[in-house]
């Protein structure tokens, strides 16, 4: 299994960069997480659009799903030029059905709920899903293959509970928002002391910080995450890959 990091600010992309966005490979099944502004141009430095597998979103702000339009466009122009005709599963929740309805795009892509009421199969990977703490309606993601885990937070304010649906994870893909020192829970974000935090209970392998603000110096937030957390942590930066 291999994640690499497409984007990984906060709110809107950096200058040539990306909002959130991870491309997550297995075998030969290839997985977009999350698909914010920017990312449909940074993803053509590692592939086709049109050779993604599957897309799974956390919930629907602009900084997490704003570039679906354009991969939507890209993957037909691709066929009209003679690629495969296949149609894109994009998996989100339907909890904004005007939201999950733009998931559908004629035949080119074509939106799939997901739950937490159950599993969810996507190519060789098993997906779960937890609710989290944000203004609307957002889902962590616990990724699973073989024996490998690898957990996506989503957006949101720290809880507990997603420590135990982390439990043993070989990557914790954590947003880390705001910096120790500031209270990020009415926005539902964490610091970066609470991703160390959930790192350490969840007992995972590898803190990724991601989600990053645009201010201050980012090597802080490694640092007070290592304050909780003593194994290894990183901070996410576009093309930055991981091979579990």
């Amino acid at each position: 299994m291999k994640i690499t990091v497409i984007g990984c600010w906060g709110g809107y992309p950096a200058k040539n960069e990306a909002s959130s966005g991870y491309l997550l490979e297995y075998e030969d099944f290839r997985i977009l997480l999350d698909c914010g502004s920017g990312v449909l141009s940074q993803l053509q430095n590692h592939m086709k659009p049109g050779e993604l597998d599957a897309v799974v979103l956390s919930h629907y702000h602009p900084d997490h799903v704003a570039d679906i339009g354009v991969l939507q466009h890209a993957v037909l122009i691709e066929q009209i030029l003679g690629s495969e005709k296949k149609t894109l599963p994009i998996y989100g929740h339907d909890l904004d059905s005007a939201e999950f309805e733009k998931l559908t795009y004629k035949d080119i892509t074509n939106g799939v709920a997901y739950s937490t009421d159950k599993p969810l199969k996507i190519g060789p990977c098993t997906f779960t899903f937890m609710k989290t703490k944000h203004p609307v309606p957002c889902f962590a993601m616990r990724i699973e293959a073989e024996n490998h885990a690898l957990v996506y937070t989503g957006d949101s304010a720290y809880m507990d509970e997603l420590a135990e649906f982390a439990k043993g994870a070989n990557i914790l893909l954590c947003e880390s928002n705001f910096y120790g020192d500031m209270d990020g829970s009415k926005a539902g974000h964490m610091t970066a002391r609470e991703a160390g935090m959930l790192a350490d209970k969840a007992d995972a392998q590898l803190l990724l910080l991601t989600h990053l603000p645009h201010y201050g110096d980012l090597g802080q937030l490694k640092k007070e995450a290592s304050e909780v957390f003593n194994r290894e942590i990183a901070i996410a930066k576009s093309n930055l890959e991981f091979q579990l």
